[in-house]
């Protein structure tokens, strides 16, 4: 079965974890199938959330294949628009 778990990592009173993926007969800190990011309980919290604004999104998880589409009519090319000519300012 698989579960997901706080790895932990850091040193003696400075714990950081890693989220990962593993099997549940694994040990705790041992060996994980996927990381799928980290936590660090000692950030400020201003600072968690500029982190977590910055990291990207973990990748999804694969979808089933999509099943091929149906041949579509092919699209017209869109017309460009005309240029618009400058304003003219009241006085």
């Amino acid at each position: 079965m698989l579960k997901m778990r706080l790895s932990m990592g850091g040193t003696k009173k400075r714990p950081v974890y890693k989220i990962v993926v593993a099997d549940s007969r694994f040990p705790r800190d041992g060996r994980f199938i996927e990381k799928l990011g980290f936590f660090n309980p000692l950030l400020p919290k201003e600072k968690k959330e500029r982190v977590a604004e910055a990291a990207p999104e973990a990748p999804k998880a694969e979808a089933a294949p999509e099943a091929p589409k149906a041949e579509a009519a092919p699209e017209a090319p869109k017309a460009e628009a005309a240029p618009e000519a400058p304003k003219e300012e009241k006085k």
